[in-house]
């Protein structure tokens, strides 16, 4: 992995936010890759629970300031970034206060998703990309974890295409048995239609529930990880139908090698 680059973007990676298997496997991927000579920047919300005093995050002036745009909205960019202690590793957080201050993840007090997921996603997804575009810095792998996350692989085939930075990357996701009950926005596809992303790219998220938000992920991947031992059924029958390449689960303390192989042997 030495001198590869390789963008992880997650919807949650400790220690900025308490301990599963998510915010696990994404923080120790990308550590794995960077001490392989790998070179690493991590992306995630910056979610209103996120101590910043205690984390030292630090808003990054001259990568915020845009807007994007999202349903016909302009919505301010925020970029705040931080270091893993001891790791030398950046952490690039993507905040907007409409979307993010609130202090919780994805659902309020009594456990009921928050309408505007749908738009919290997309927003992500397209401010991981202008963030790296001002970086210009132009990874050779991107790595998805999380649902939060998973519209970043159709934003970059489908929104992005046309952009020389991602040209030559490719995406892997990781998917994980970490979803939600329901389904998010009924308009969510109307809205990331809005972005002039065709009707045929998005029939997987018709009814966006968790399977068919990372169904989408899938199509719009170059190759996928089980990063949870038991992955819902329906999403499990998908990927007997794919032709991506699909590493099979490994617990973390074994995934090392196995993790490596794959980038370099079935991804690049």
């Amino acid at each position: 992995m030495k001198d590869k680059r390789v963008l992880v973007v997650s919807s949650e990676v400790v220690p900025y936010l308490p301990e599963n298997e998510l915010s696990t496997t994404s923080f120790e991927a990308a550590k794995m890759i960077h001490g392989k000579g790998g070179q690493t920047r991590i992306f995630m919300p910056r979610y209103g629970l996120i101590n910043e005093r205690r984390h030292q995050l630090h808003e990054v002036i001259r990568l915020s300031g845009m807007n994007l745009v999202i349903n016909d909205m302009d919505m301010p960019l925020i970029i705040k970034v931080a270091s893993i202690p001891k790791e030398r590793m950046q952490v690039y957080f993507i905040d907007n206060d409409e979307y993010f201050k609130r202090k919780a993840l994805f659902s309020d007090e009594d456990n009921k998703l928050f309408s505007d997921n749908d738009e919290r996603a997309i927003f992500f997804a397209k401010g991981v990309v202008e963030t790296v575009k001002k970086l210009n810095w132009s990874p050779d792998i991107i790595h998805v974890h999380g649902w939060m996350a998973s519209l970043l692989p159709l934003y970059i085939k489908e929104f992005y295409k046309n952009d020389p930075l991602f040209t030559d990357s490719k995406i892997v996701t990781s998917l994980y048995n970490n979803g939600f009950e329901g389904s998010l926005s009924k308009d969510f596809s109307k809205k990331i239609m809005f972005d002039n992303i065709d009707a045929s790219k998005i029939e997987t998220i018709s009814n966006p529930n968790y399977t068919n938000i990372l169904i989408n992920a899938v199509e719009n991947s170059d190759a996928v990880i089980k990063a949870s031992e038991n992955l819902p059924d329906d999403l499990l029958e998908y990927l007997k139908t794919s032709d991506k390449p699909v590493l099979d689960y490994f617990p973390i303390e074994e995934f090392d090698n196995a993790y490596t192989e794959f980038y370099l042997n079935s991804v690049l």
